[in-house]
């Protein structure tokens, strides 16, 4: 069995190493609940192995995400009572505003997004539990018009 992940991010390039590993994880629209009183926002998915995925191994495993110090949390591009929607993320960043405070940025394909507004960055992940097989190794598909522009694009 593959070792459970646990990271912290503090700073921008300790979230860039939590974006990479939860790149294309996926999760349901009622995996995710925000916590007004503790601060917290905080999320399950089920996040593609990349680590394993590069030994030849297509794995997904339970994993948990929370921020602390939220302040206020703005979904866009899907509603919350889309309970069963089920959202591919993409990204996660961090844009400083007024130091040490900010925005955490979760982009999700087909243009959703969660915006958290918190007092700074202070975030742990984790994976809760036993991996299993993957049906198939996330791909991306480039647009036609984002392919037309990179064709015409001088080498």
């Amino acid at each position: 069995m593959s070792q459970s992940l646990r990271l912290i991010a503090l700073d921008n390039e300790d979230l860039a190493v939590v974006s990479t590993h939860l790149q294309d994880a996926v999760l349901k629209v009622r995996d995710m609940a925000y916590l007004p009183r503790a601060k917290r926002f905080a999320l399950v998915a089920a996040r593609f192995d990349w680590l394993s995925a590069s030994c030849g191994k297509a794995e997904r495993c339970a994993t948990g995400l929370h921020f602390e110090r939220v302040l206020k949390v703005a979904v866009s591009g899907f509603s919350q009572a889309e309970n069963d929607r089920c959202l591919n993320l993409l990204d996660i960043e961090f844009l400083p505003q007024d130091a040490p405070a900010g925005q955490v940025i979760l982009t999700f394909s087909g243009g959703a997004a969660v915006r958290l507004d918190v007092e700074c960055l202070e975030s742990q992940m984790h994976d809760l539990g036993p991996r299993w097989p993957a049906r198939a190794t996330p791909g991306h598909c480039l647009d036609e018009e984002t392919m037309e522009l990179n064709r015409s694009k001088p080498a």
